[in-house]
């Protein structure tokens, strides 16, 4: 693949529509209330970053590409861009391995940021997203904050390489590094934010070792975003809780580490396991019933206690505690032993999440 922008520039008009549309689009989902993150929305092309997608047939996926000699097709093609939908952008094995994220999605998470904050503290905010992806959110970033200040990060040439011609021809230059996301950009830190458009099993300490007191992460976990708050850098610790929405993304990928070793936190560090816990798990299975199944808020809580509770003991205490959201639940990370939680860090309800490489 090409990591140069190809392929006919689309007619301004048409374009313009489609893209004002999309701007009305995520705005009519309350989003882009900040002027400043609105104007990069309607700035910075989507299309420029996204000249080919796949759509999924029953014969497998389907390119569309805005260079397609089919009128129709291209037609589709600048619909499907610019309509508040995810967007598989690269295979590998004949599955999607990297996506251009939902647009009103994008835009809650970059306000949820609170880029102001930190500019009120520092006059600048610099931020490391883990998944450039096509480089549209780094653009949105650059747009914001000045290129400068953003590091972007990807595991394959074939991603970043692409992604750092298309953001050089919409006139962005960012820093984009090819490497392992786990690991961070130790080399541009300090950050002020973290953000990761990709799903992890837990937090990276990396990350956190890389940001300043006070920084800010957010991330998807277990079909959810947490918001870390960073309260000590070199002691590795962070704690937050999770926004309502609900979020699917791609899984993290690295690079395998033969000389990683088993991790052993602290045994200080490490929370009590919770009677629901119980670690060892002697109850038979029986069947959940189908309004769980069913249920967005229950997948979410199995996902997160995947590492501690079975789907009976998660029904249980889905049961029990009223089918909590999201919002209720949060993450705690004391150097190598990080947990969730539901209502409180103190509280009965705590779950080990799984270590670093797991």
């Amino acid at each position: 693949m090409s990591g140069t922008p190809s392929g006919p520039e689309p007619d301004h008009e048409p374009t313009a529509a489609a893209r004002a549309e999309l701007i009305r689009q995520i705005r009519a989902a309350g989003r882009l209330g900040d002027p400043r993150w609105r104007a990069a929305f309607e700035e910075v092309p989507r299309h420029l970053f996204v000249p080919y997608h796949f759509v999924a047939t029953p014969r497998g996926y389907q390119r569309l590409s805005g260079s397609d000699p089919d009128p129709g097709r291209r037609a589709r093609w600048l619909e499907d861009v610019y309509t508040d939908t995810a967007l598989a952008t690269y295979l590998r094995d004949g599955e999607p391995v990297s996506t251009s994220s939902q647009p009103s999605l994008m835009a809650m998470m970059l306000e949820d940021l609170r880029v102001e904050e930190a500019e009120a503290q520092g006059g600048r905010c610099r931020v490391l997203e883990i998944g450039t992806g096509t480089g549209y959110n780094a653009a949105l970033l650059s747009h914001r904050l000045g290129a400068e200040h953003v590091t972007t990060v990807d595991l394959d040439e074939e991603i970043t390489g692409p992604a750092r011609d298309r953001l050089a021809a919409a006139g962005h230059r960012p820093t984009v590094v090819t490497g392992d996301g786990a690991r961070g950009c130790p080399e541009r830190a300090p950050y002020d934010r973290i953000i990761a458009t990709c799903a992890l099993p837990s937090v990276p300490p990396a990350w956190i070792t890389q940001c300043t007191p006070g920084a800010l992460i957010l991330a998807p976990l277990a079909t959810g975003l947490i918001t870390l708050r960073v309260t000590d850098p070199e002691a590795v610790r962070a704690e937050g809780r999770f926004l309502p929405t609900p979020a699917y993304f791609v899984p993290l990928r690295a690079h395998p580490d033969p000389t990683a070793q088993p991790s052993h936190p602290d045994p200080s560090e490490r929370p009590d396991p919770p009677a629901e816990s119980g670690g060892h798990h002697h109850n038979p299975h029986h069947a959940l019933p189908r309004e769980a199944l069913r249920d967005d808020r229950f997948h979410f809580l199995r996902t997160l206690t995947a590492n501690t509770l079975t789907p009976n003991e998660a029904h249980t205490l889905w049961h029990h505690q009223n089918h909590p959201r999201r919002e209720r639940f949060g993450v705690t990370v004391q150097g190598a032993c990080q947990y969730a939680w539901l209502d409180s860090a103190e509280g009965p309800h705590r779950w080990a999440l799984p270590g670093p490489g797991s």
